[in-house]
């Protein structure tokens, strides 16, 4: 019976721990439960006036956005229009590149024939001889490289007309468009 005793002693002794525990714990939700979270002092005023704040942020970024999306788009067909404008011309300024060409051949010919004949009259004066005839290719030879460089000046004005008359007509034509 002793063992019983015990036995019941010990059992008594948990219930009384168990109920302990169980009312701490009540204790506990209890304070929980009547203590409110902490908040910091919010003013609803302020959080409006912050939302509306926020709202209107909102409204501007999205009107800047829209405008630099047009900024890049007017951009973008200016760089078109431009490119267009400065595609390359048709095949008649290659012919005019190929007449600069030989009249530059020409100049260069005429140049070094006035610079050969200039060096013989200079010996032939250094000699005391004068040679009319020397005078006379000189003054030739002068003629025609004056004659092969106006040549060659009209030549590259042709092909610089030829080039830009494409690019004013494309100008003109944007012109007229806007």
């Amino acid at each position: 019976m002793t063992q019983i005793n015990e036995l019941q002693h010990r059992i008594t002794a948990a219930l009384d721990r168990l109920a302990l525990g169980v009312a701490r714990l009540e204790e506990r939700a209890a304070q929980t439960a009547s203590e409110e979270p902490a908040q910091p002092g919010i003013d609803p005023e302020e959080v409006a006036r912050l939302q509306d704040a926020l709202d209107e942020e909102k409204l501007a970024n999205a009107q800047l956005e829209e405008r630099v999306r047009k900024l890049h788009e007017s951009h973008r067909q200016e760089i078109e229009a431009l490119q267009a404008a400065a595609a390359p011309a048709p095949a008649a300024p290659t012919v005019d590149v190929a007449a600069l060409d030989l009249d530059l051949q020409r100049l260069r010919q005429s140049n070094e024939m006035l610079r050969a004949t200039n060096e013989e009259l200079r010996t032939a004066l250094a000699e005391n001889v004068g040679e009319p005839h020397l005078i006379n290719k000189a003054m030739l030879a002068e003629l025609e490289g004056l004659r092969a460089a106006r040549s060659v000046e009209a030549s590259e004005s042709r092909a610089i007309i030829a080039s830009l008359t494409p690019l004013l007509e494309a100008a003109a034509e944007s012109e007229e468009a806007n």
